[in-house]
């Protein structure tokens, strides 16, 4: 198992994160997500996964969302 923490950029509630869980976690091989919420500012999005995630993939399941990977 690999656990990658990701900034996200843009989350201000709990449906922000809500949004970001469903997304990233319907990209294959993830089994967990986990978000630290910084209204307004930085969030860390923890990310478990069975192998390596790529980034790109990772970035666009958070633009799907509505919202910026840093």
């Amino acid at each position: 198992m690999n656990t990658t923490t990701y900034g996200v950029t843009g989350m201000t509630c709990e449906h922000c994160v809500a949004s970001v869980t469903e997304e990233v976690t319907a990209l294959p091989g993830v089994t967990g997500v986990s978000v630290d919420l910084v209204s307004g500012g930085e969030s860390a999005v923890h990310v478990t996964s069975e192998t390596p995630l790529d980034r790109g993939a990772v970035a666009g399941a958070v633009e799907e969302a509505g919202y910026q990977l840093v």
